[in-house]
């Protein structure tokens, strides 16, 4: 039984506090989210760099394919890098994201296994630059980044992707964050209505409250057999504080936060997204909109606080217990 299906009325849903879209555009993204600021976000080289002058880490930026003449340039820009991501600019929901885990005299070999050649890759590029993944289908650029090594913590608990963690930051506060763990089904993309498992986590710990998988509960990785319930997300704080940063950086009083933890570097963004999704409250099992109001009813305070202590009020305001 879906965590939805528990509730039969839209009264029933408002009253477990669950925020639907048309709530979500209007009273939040609308009324929070200045749209002059909404090109800072939507385009992932803008982020990159608004991130980086913010003093955040962010996965190294092998090179950007601009034009259609310069596509073939790839295979040479690559050359030293072991692994690489090639991603649309402007893309969304994962859309054309070509991740290569090596390659060798023109032979790509993606997470899987299987194996595409150097044509394939122009014309990933090609189709990319078209902006057949891009937000509205306008022309777009290829940007080329140093592959991300997850923390060897998180295996098993992702298949062939590297699980990345949402966090909904409302007027700089973190108010609820997920795990997305990629599956086979999701084809190592961690796209919840691609297949991939989302894991509640709890603001407080870093520790996974529950999981679901197209919206249904489940307790361990459908490739893996890992059980999730053992899921917990090292230098969560500083991830966090990170992920709450994200109000400075883009002036956006309501946005997602995607961030990855690397092997080497720690946390760092990965994107930032002026519209996130609604399934974080079915991987939490629980409704955002007491959290938001809880925050709007703070009102403005003399004192602004700092993303460290924004973080600290929310893990003792919205900590949870698994409910595994």
């Amino acid at each position: 039984m879906s965590f939805f299906s528990q509730f039969t009325s839209p009264k029933k849903l408002r009253d477990r506090g669950i925020m639907g879209m048309n709530k979500r555009n209007h009273s939040y993204i609308g009324r929070y989210n200045d749209r002059s600021r909404f090109p800072l976000v939507d385009d992932k080289l803008k982020t990159k760099f608004i991130a980086q002058q913010a003093g955040a880490t962010v996965p190294d930026l092998i090179g950007v394919i601009e034009s259609q003449a310069t596509v073939k340039h790839i295979h040479h820009m690559v050359k030293n890098w072991p692994g690489f991501v090639i991603k649309p600019a402007q893309g969304s929901g994962g859309k054309g994201i070509l991740v290569i885990v090596k390659h060798k005299d023109g032979i790509y070999v993606k997470p899987s296994g299987a194996e595409i050649n150097q044509q394939d890759v122009e014309r990933h590029i090609t189709n990319t630059l078209a902006g057949l993944f891009s937000l509205g289908g306008k022309n777009d650029v290829a940007m080329v980044e140093n592959l991300i090594q997850f923390d060897n913590v998180f295996d098993g608990f992702s298949y062939e992707g590297v699980p990345d963690v949402r966090v909904i930051v409302f007027k700089g506060y973190p108010v609820m964050a997920m795990m997305r763990c990629s599956t086979a089904a999701s084809d190592g993309k961690a796209n919840l209505h691609q297949g991939a498992v989302g894991v509640g986590i709890d603001i407080a710990s870093g520790k996974a409250i529950r999981a679901v998988q197209f919206n249904l509960p489940v307790e361990r990785h459908p490739d893996t057999d890992r059980l999730l319930s053992e899921l917990e997300v090292p230098e969560w704080n500083k991830l966090l504080v990170l992920a709450a940063s994200a109000w400075e950086m883009t002036g956006l009083g309501y946005i997602g936060t995607d961030m990855v933890l690397d092997k080497e570097k720690g946390p760092m963004v990965l994107e930032l997204n002026a519209r996130p999704g609604l399934a974080i409250q079915i991987a939490n099992g629980t409704g955002l909109l007491p959290r938001l109001r809880h925050i709007e009813a703070m009102g403005v305070t003399a004192h602004t606080p700092t993303p460290e202590e924004r973080v600290a009020y929310c893990a003792h305001q919205f900590g949870a217990k698994p409910e595994f």
